[in-house]
Protein backbone atom coordinates (compact mmCIF):
# COMPACT_ATOMS: atom_id res chain seq x y z
CA UNK A 1 0.00 0.00 0.00
CA UNK A 2 1.20 3.49 -0.71
CA UNK A 3 2.92 4.81 2.36
CA UNK A 4 1.01 7.60 4.07
CA UNK A 5 -1.75 7.70 1.47
CA UNK A 6 -4.20 6.88 4.22
CA UNK A 7 -2.52 9.46 6.42
CA UNK A 8 -2.95 12.10 3.72
CA UNK A 9 -6.63 11.29 3.32
CA UNK A 10 -7.03 11.23 7.08
CA UNK A 11 -5.55 14.69 7.42
CA UNK A 12 -7.81 15.94 4.68
CA UNK A 13 -10.86 14.70 6.58
CA UNK A 14 -9.45 16.11 9.82
CA UNK A 15 -9.15 19.60 8.40
CA UNK A 16 -12.84 20.19 8.98
CA UNK A 17 -14.28 17.20 10.83
CA UNK A 18 -11.36 16.57 13.22
CA UNK A 19 -12.32 12.89 13.31
CA UNK A 20 -10.99 9.54 12.08
CA UNK A 21 -12.73 6.23 11.52
CA UNK A 22 -12.35 3.59 14.18
CA UNK A 23 -12.05 -0.15 13.49
CA UNK A 24 -15.75 -0.77 14.11
CA UNK A 25 -18.08 0.40 11.31
CA UNK A 26 -20.50 2.44 13.40
CA UNK A 27 -18.18 4.12 15.91
CA UNK A 28 -15.90 7.12 15.44
CA UNK A 29 -13.15 8.51 17.67
CA UNK A 30 -11.79 12.01 17.34
CA UNK A 31 -8.18 13.08 17.64
CA UNK A 32 -8.49 13.81 21.35
CA UNK A 33 -10.06 10.46 22.15
CA UNK A 34 -13.68 11.45 22.66
CA UNK A 35 -16.45 9.22 21.38
CA UNK A 36 -18.66 10.64 18.68
CA UNK A 37 -21.42 9.55 16.35
CA UNK A 38 -22.64 10.46 12.90
CA UNK A 39 -20.11 13.03 11.75
CA UNK A 40 -20.91 14.19 8.20
CA UNK A 41 -17.91 13.48 5.99
CA UNK A 42 -17.23 15.14 2.65
CA UNK A 43 -14.42 15.22 0.13
CA UNK A 44 -12.26 18.38 -0.21
CA UNK A 45 -13.07 19.72 3.28
CA UNK A 46 -10.41 22.39 2.78
CA UNK A 47 -13.19 24.38 1.10
CA UNK A 48 -14.63 25.02 4.56
CA UNK A 49 -11.41 26.51 5.91
CA UNK A 50 -12.04 30.25 6.02
CA UNK A 51 -8.84 31.96 4.79
CA UNK A 52 -9.85 35.55 5.60
CA UNK A 53 -8.14 36.86 8.73
CA UNK A 54 -10.83 39.45 9.46
CA UNK A 55 -13.68 36.93 9.63
CA UNK A 56 -11.34 34.36 11.14
CA UNK A 57 -10.73 36.68 14.08
CA UNK A 58 -14.50 37.02 14.63
CA UNK A 59 -15.34 33.35 15.19
CA UNK A 60 -15.49 32.68 11.42
CA UNK A 61 -18.37 35.04 10.65
CA UNK A 62 -18.68 37.00 7.42
CA UNK A 63 -21.86 36.41 5.45
CA UNK A 64 -23.42 39.68 6.69
CA UNK A 65 -20.44 41.78 7.79
CA UNK A 66 -19.47 44.97 5.95
CA UNK A 67 -18.27 44.22 2.38
CA UNK A 68 -14.52 43.99 1.88
CA UNK A 69 -12.00 42.53 -0.56
CA UNK A 70 -12.35 39.01 0.90
CA UNK A 71 -16.13 38.82 0.47
CA UNK A 72 -15.73 35.95 -2.03
CA UNK A 73 -15.20 33.36 0.70
CA UNK A 74 -18.22 34.59 2.70
CA UNK A 75 -20.80 36.15 0.40
CA UNK A 76 -19.99 37.26 -3.18
CA UNK A 77 -23.16 39.37 -3.30
CA UNK A 78 -21.44 41.94 -1.07
CA UNK A 79 -19.10 43.09 -3.83
CA UNK A 80 -21.85 45.20 -5.43
CA UNK A 81 -21.71 47.50 -2.38
CA UNK A 82 -17.96 48.10 -2.53
CA UNK A 83 -17.05 51.78 -2.96
CA UNK A 84 -13.46 51.28 -4.12
CA UNK A 85 -13.09 50.41 -7.82
CA UNK A 86 -10.49 47.62 -7.56
CA UNK A 87 -9.12 45.57 -4.68
CA UNK A 88 -6.71 42.64 -4.31
CA UNK A 89 -5.94 40.58 -1.18
CA UNK A 90 -3.63 37.69 -0.29
CA UNK A 91 -3.93 35.41 2.77
CA UNK A 92 -1.72 32.75 4.33
CA UNK A 93 -2.76 30.11 6.87
CA UNK A 94 -0.47 27.41 8.33
CA UNK A 95 -3.03 24.65 8.99
CA UNK A 96 -2.89 21.99 11.74
CA UNK A 97 0.53 23.42 12.47
CA UNK A 98 0.81 21.73 15.87
CA UNK A 99 0.79 18.23 14.33
CA UNK A 100 1.77 18.77 10.67
CA UNK A 101 3.93 21.89 10.16
CA UNK A 102 4.16 21.41 6.38
CA UNK A 103 0.43 21.94 5.65
CA UNK A 104 -0.66 25.41 4.52
CA UNK A 105 -3.44 27.31 2.75
CA UNK A 106 -2.77 30.17 0.33
CA UNK A 107 -5.57 32.42 -0.88
CA UNK A 108 -5.60 35.19 -3.48
CA UNK A 109 -8.72 37.16 -4.29
CA UNK A 110 -9.74 40.42 -5.92
CA UNK A 111 -12.63 42.33 -7.44
CA UNK A 112 -13.37 45.14 -9.86
CA UNK A 113 -16.41 47.36 -10.29
CA UNK A 114 -17.96 47.37 -13.77
CA UNK A 115 -20.24 50.33 -13.05
CA UNK A 116 -22.43 51.66 -10.24
CA UNK A 117 -24.56 48.52 -10.24
CA UNK A 118 -22.20 45.65 -11.00
CA UNK A 119 -18.94 44.07 -9.88
CA UNK A 120 -16.92 40.98 -10.76
CA UNK A 121 -14.46 39.05 -8.60
CA UNK A 122 -12.01 36.14 -8.66
CA UNK A 123 -10.28 33.89 -6.15
CA UNK A 124 -7.60 31.19 -6.15
CA UNK A 125 -7.34 28.84 -3.15
CA UNK A 126 -4.29 26.53 -2.91
CA UNK A 127 -3.97 23.90 -0.20
CA UNK A 128 -0.63 22.10 0.15
CA UNK A 129 0.00 18.91 2.14
CA UNK A 130 3.77 19.31 1.83
CA UNK A 131 6.31 16.85 0.49
CA UNK A 132 5.25 13.19 0.91
CA UNK A 133 7.37 10.08 0.23
CA UNK A 134 5.33 7.25 -1.30
CA UNK A 135 6.32 3.58 -0.94
CA UNK A 136 5.05 0.24 -2.22
CA UNK A 137 3.70 -2.63 -0.09
CA UNK A 138 7.22 -3.72 0.84
CA UNK A 139 8.17 -0.27 2.04
CA UNK A 140 10.45 0.59 -0.87
CA UNK A 141 10.29 4.25 -1.93
CA UNK A 142 8.59 4.78 -5.30
CA UNK A 143 8.58 8.55 -5.44
CA UNK A 144 8.22 11.84 -3.64
CA UNK A 145 5.36 14.17 -4.48
CA UNK A 146 3.54 17.22 -3.18
CA UNK A 147 -0.18 16.36 -2.81
CA UNK A 148 -2.30 19.45 -3.14
CA UNK A 149 -5.79 20.77 -3.77
CA UNK A 150 -6.89 24.03 -5.34
CA UNK A 151 -9.89 25.99 -6.58
CA UNK A 152 -10.34 28.75 -9.14
CA UNK A 153 -13.39 31.01 -8.66
CA UNK A 154 -15.15 33.68 -10.66
CA UNK A 155 -18.11 35.73 -9.40
CA UNK A 156 -20.62 38.35 -10.52
CA UNK A 157 -22.52 40.67 -8.16
CA UNK A 158 -25.30 43.18 -8.90
CA UNK A 159 -27.37 45.71 -6.98
CA UNK A 160 -31.12 45.12 -7.05
CA UNK A 161 -31.80 48.31 -5.06
CA UNK A 162 -29.89 50.63 -2.76
CA UNK A 163 -30.31 48.05 0.03
CA UNK A 164 -30.11 44.60 -1.53
CA UNK A 165 -27.76 42.77 -3.89
CA UNK A 166 -27.32 39.32 -5.33
CA UNK A 167 -24.31 37.35 -6.44
CA UNK A 168 -23.32 34.12 -8.13
CA UNK A 169 -19.93 32.40 -8.19
CA UNK A 170 -18.58 29.50 -10.24
CA UNK A 171 -15.79 27.25 -8.99
CA UNK A 172 -13.41 24.68 -10.45
CA UNK A 173 -12.10 22.23 -7.84
CA UNK A 174 -9.10 19.91 -8.26
CA UNK A 175 -7.88 17.54 -5.53
CA UNK A 176 -4.73 15.45 -6.03
CA UNK A 177 -3.97 13.38 -2.91
CA UNK A 178 -2.24 10.32 -4.43
CA UNK A 179 -0.24 11.96 -7.26
CA UNK A 180 -1.25 9.17 -9.65
CA UNK A 181 0.40 6.27 -7.78
CA UNK A 182 -1.27 2.86 -7.59
CA UNK A 183 -3.27 2.13 -4.45
CA UNK A 184 -2.35 -1.29 -3.02
CA UNK A 185 -0.13 -1.71 -6.12
CA UNK A 186 -3.23 -2.51 -8.21
CA UNK A 187 -5.80 0.29 -8.19
CA UNK A 188 -5.02 3.27 -10.43
CA UNK A 189 -5.60 6.59 -8.71
CA UNK A 190 -6.24 9.98 -10.20
CA UNK A 191 -6.88 13.56 -9.21
CA UNK A 192 -10.48 14.30 -8.37
CA UNK A 193 -12.22 17.32 -9.80
CA UNK A 194 -15.58 19.05 -9.59
CA UNK A 195 -17.45 22.12 -10.83
CA UNK A 196 -19.54 24.02 -8.30
CA UNK A 197 -21.50 27.25 -7.83
CA UNK A 198 -22.51 29.67 -5.06
CA UNK A 199 -25.74 31.67 -4.93
CA UNK A 200 -25.88 34.56 -2.46
CA UNK A 201 -27.84 37.63 -1.36
CA UNK A 202 -26.99 40.57 0.91
CA UNK A 203 -29.24 43.20 2.51
CA UNK A 204 -28.40 46.22 4.66
CA UNK A 205 -30.28 49.25 5.89
CA UNK A 206 -29.52 52.27 8.12
CA UNK A 207 -31.36 52.65 11.41
CA UNK A 208 -31.19 54.26 14.82
CA UNK A 209 -29.97 52.15 17.73
CA UNK A 210 -30.27 53.68 21.20
CA UNK A 211 -30.18 57.13 19.64
CA UNK A 212 -27.06 56.43 17.57
CA UNK A 213 -26.62 55.91 13.85
CA UNK A 214 -26.42 52.21 13.06
CA UNK A 215 -26.69 49.73 10.23
CA UNK A 216 -28.33 46.31 10.22
CA UNK A 217 -27.43 43.69 7.64
CA UNK A 218 -28.27 40.12 6.81
CA UNK A 219 -26.92 37.68 4.25
CA UNK A 220 -27.32 34.19 2.87
CA UNK A 221 -24.97 32.08 0.79
CA UNK A 222 -25.49 28.54 -0.52
CA UNK A 223 -21.97 27.53 -1.52
CA UNK A 224 -20.27 24.60 -3.26
CA UNK A 225 -23.30 23.26 -5.08
CA UNK A 226 -21.55 20.86 -7.40
CA UNK A 227 -20.73 17.39 -8.63
CA UNK A 228 -19.33 14.60 -6.48
CA UNK A 229 -15.62 13.70 -6.53
CA UNK A 230 -13.90 10.35 -7.14
CA UNK A 231 -10.18 9.49 -6.90
CA UNK A 232 -10.42 6.23 -8.89
CA UNK A 233 -12.22 5.03 -12.01
CA UNK A 234 -14.89 3.14 -10.07
CA UNK A 235 -18.34 4.48 -9.33
CA UNK A 236 -17.61 5.47 -5.72
CA UNK A 237 -17.92 9.24 -5.42
CA UNK A 238 -18.13 11.54 -2.42
CA UNK A 239 -20.09 14.73 -1.82
CA UNK A 240 -18.26 18.04 -1.75
CA UNK A 241 -19.11 20.32 1.23
CA UNK A 242 -22.23 22.08 -0.03
CA UNK A 243 -23.07 24.56 2.71
CA UNK A 244 -25.89 26.89 3.74
CA UNK A 245 -24.70 30.00 5.57
CA UNK A 246 -27.15 32.54 7.06
CA UNK A 247 -26.04 35.52 9.09
CA UNK A 248 -26.87 38.91 10.51
CA UNK A 249 -24.83 41.88 11.68
CA UNK A 250 -25.44 45.11 13.58
CA UNK A 251 -23.00 48.03 13.41
CA UNK A 252 -23.36 50.97 15.79
CA UNK A 253 -21.48 54.26 15.46
CA UNK A 254 -20.69 55.09 19.08
CA UNK A 255 -19.19 58.49 18.23
CA UNK A 256 -17.18 59.99 15.33
CA UNK A 257 -14.15 57.90 16.28
CA UNK A 258 -15.55 54.61 17.59
CA UNK A 259 -17.62 51.92 15.88
CA UNK A 260 -18.76 48.51 17.10
CA UNK A 261 -20.13 45.55 15.10
CA UNK A 262 -21.79 42.41 16.46
CA UNK A 263 -22.33 39.45 14.11
CA UNK A 264 -23.93 36.01 14.11
CA UNK A 265 -23.61 33.26 11.47
CA UNK A 266 -25.33 29.86 11.27
CA UNK A 267 -23.89 27.13 9.04
CA UNK A 268 -25.48 23.85 7.92
CA UNK A 269 -23.90 21.34 5.54
CA UNK A 270 -26.35 20.40 2.78
CA UNK A 271 -24.93 16.88 2.65
CA UNK A 272 -26.84 13.73 3.68
CA UNK A 273 -26.41 12.52 7.24
CA UNK A 274 -24.94 8.98 7.39
CA UNK A 275 -27.68 6.50 8.39
CA UNK A 276 -27.36 3.71 10.91
CA UNK A 277 -26.55 0.41 9.16
CA UNK A 278 -26.40 -3.24 10.17
CA UNK A 279 -23.35 -5.45 9.68
CA UNK A 280 -24.43 -6.13 6.09
CA UNK A 281 -24.63 -2.43 5.28
CA UNK A 282 -28.41 -2.23 5.18
CA UNK A 283 -30.03 1.00 6.44
CA UNK A 284 -31.84 0.42 9.73
CA UNK A 285 -32.40 4.04 10.78
CA UNK A 286 -32.29 7.23 8.74
CA UNK A 287 -32.16 7.53 4.96
CA UNK A 288 -29.76 6.09 2.40
CA UNK A 289 -26.99 8.64 1.74
CA UNK A 290 -26.08 7.17 -1.67
CA UNK A 291 -28.19 9.69 -3.58
CA UNK A 292 -27.77 12.42 -6.19
CA UNK A 293 -26.50 15.89 -5.31
CA UNK A 294 -29.90 17.67 -5.62
CA UNK A 295 -31.63 14.96 -3.58
CA UNK A 296 -28.82 15.03 -1.03
CA UNK A 297 -29.17 18.80 -0.53
CA UNK A 298 -32.89 18.43 0.15
CA UNK A 299 -32.53 15.27 2.21
CA UNK A 300 -29.93 16.96 4.41
CA UNK A 301 -32.71 19.02 5.97
CA UNK A 302 -34.58 16.08 7.52
CA UNK A 303 -32.65 12.78 7.23
CA UNK A 304 -30.83 12.46 10.59
CA UNK A 305 -31.33 9.04 12.26
CA UNK A 306 -31.80 10.84 15.57
CA UNK A 307 -34.59 13.03 14.24
CA UNK A 308 -34.95 16.77 14.81
CA UNK A 309 -32.69 16.84 17.88
CA UNK A 310 -29.79 15.41 15.88
CA UNK A 311 -30.52 17.63 12.89
CA UNK A 312 -30.31 20.75 15.09
CA UNK A 313 -26.88 19.60 16.28
CA UNK A 314 -25.65 19.87 12.69
CA UNK A 315 -26.00 23.67 12.82
CA UNK A 316 -22.66 25.36 13.52
CA UNK A 317 -22.83 28.70 15.37
CA UNK A 318 -20.37 31.58 15.01
CA UNK A 319 -20.52 34.84 16.97
CA UNK A 320 -18.12 37.74 16.59
CA UNK A 321 -17.42 41.34 17.49
CA UNK A 322 -15.35 44.02 15.80
CA UNK A 323 -14.31 47.40 17.22
CA UNK A 324 -12.91 50.14 14.98
CA UNK A 325 -11.13 53.27 16.12
CA UNK A 326 -11.12 56.08 13.55
CA UNK A 327 -11.57 53.47 10.78
CA UNK A 328 -7.84 52.78 11.09
CA UNK A 329 -7.36 50.23 13.88
CA UNK A 330 -9.58 47.25 14.70
CA UNK A 331 -9.79 44.76 17.57
CA UNK A 332 -11.77 41.56 16.96
CA UNK A 333 -12.95 38.51 18.86
CA UNK A 334 -15.37 35.64 18.47
CA UNK A 335 -16.42 32.08 19.23
CA UNK A 336 -17.21 29.05 17.05
CA UNK A 337 -19.28 26.12 18.31
CA UNK A 338 -19.98 22.73 16.77
CA UNK A 339 -21.78 19.87 18.52
CA UNK A 340 -19.57 17.10 19.93
CA UNK A 341 -21.78 14.70 18.00
CA UNK A 342 -20.93 16.38 14.69
CA UNK A 343 -17.27 17.29 14.92
CA UNK A 344 -16.67 18.96 18.30
CA UNK A 345 -14.86 22.03 16.98
CA UNK A 346 -15.10 24.66 19.71
CA UNK A 347 -12.74 27.58 19.79
CA UNK A 348 -12.30 31.26 20.58
CA UNK A 349 -10.71 33.64 18.10
CA UNK A 350 -9.08 37.03 18.37
CA UNK A 351 -7.23 39.40 16.09
CA UNK A 352 -6.37 42.91 15.04
CA UNK A 353 -6.55 44.92 11.84
CA UNK A 354 -4.91 48.02 10.39
CA UNK A 355 -6.27 50.19 7.60
CA UNK A 356 -4.13 52.78 5.87
CA UNK A 357 -5.17 54.87 2.88
CA UNK A 358 -4.92 52.02 0.37
CA UNK A 359 -3.56 49.12 2.41
CA UNK A 360 -5.21 46.76 4.92
CA UNK A 361 -3.46 44.27 7.22
CA UNK A 362 -5.31 41.70 9.31
CA UNK A 363 -4.16 39.05 11.78
CA UNK A 364 -6.14 36.36 13.59
CA UNK A 365 -5.33 33.68 16.16
CA UNK A 366 -7.38 30.63 17.11
CA UNK A 367 -7.65 29.43 20.72
CA UNK A 368 -9.32 25.97 20.93
CA UNK A 369 -11.17 25.10 24.11
CA UNK A 370 -9.04 21.95 24.43
CA UNK A 371 -5.91 24.08 24.65
CA UNK A 372 -2.64 22.81 23.18
CA UNK A 373 -3.98 19.25 22.85
CA UNK A 374 -6.19 20.30 19.93
CA UNK A 375 -4.93 19.92 16.33
CA UNK A 376 -6.21 23.47 15.76
CA UNK A 377 -3.95 24.97 18.44
CA UNK A 378 -1.75 27.87 17.35
CA UNK A 379 -3.64 28.46 14.11
CA UNK A 380 -2.64 31.85 12.72
CA UNK A 381 -4.09 33.63 9.68
CA UNK A 382 -2.54 36.60 7.89
CA UNK A 383 -4.20 38.78 5.22
CA UNK A 384 -3.02 41.83 3.31
CA UNK A 385 -5.09 43.84 0.85
CA UNK A 386 -4.59 46.82 -1.43
CA UNK A 387 -7.07 49.21 -3.02
CA UNK A 388 -6.47 50.62 -6.50
CA UNK A 389 -8.17 53.81 -7.70
CA UNK A 390 -10.42 56.43 -6.12
CA UNK A 391 -13.65 55.36 -4.36
CA UNK A 392 -17.00 56.24 -5.84
CA UNK A 393 -19.45 58.42 -3.92
CA UNK A 394 -21.31 56.42 -1.32
CA UNK A 395 -24.72 56.96 -2.82
CA UNK A 396 -25.86 53.41 -2.17
CA UNK A 397 -24.56 53.03 1.34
Amino acid sequence: MIKRIFFISLLSWALINIYVLADTPNSKINLIGQESSNVIYTTVPFLNIDPDSRGGAMGDVGVATKPDINSMCWNPAKYAFMDDPIGISASYTPWLHSIAPYISLLYLTGYGRLDKQQAIAFAIRYFSLGSITFTDNSGAPIGQKNPNEFTIDGAYSRLFSDKISGGIAFRYIRSDLSSGFLIQNTIPSKAGFSFAADVAMYYHTPLQFEGRAAEWAMGINISNMGSKISYTDDSQKGFIPTNLKIGTSLTSTLDPYNKLTLSLDLNKLLVPTPPSRDTLGNVINGLDDNVSVPQGMLQALYDAPGGLSEKLKEIMISVGAEYWYHDQFAIRGGYFNESAMKGNRKYFTLGIGFKLTLLTLDFSYLVPTEGRTSPLANTLRLSAGIIIGKPRKQSTQ
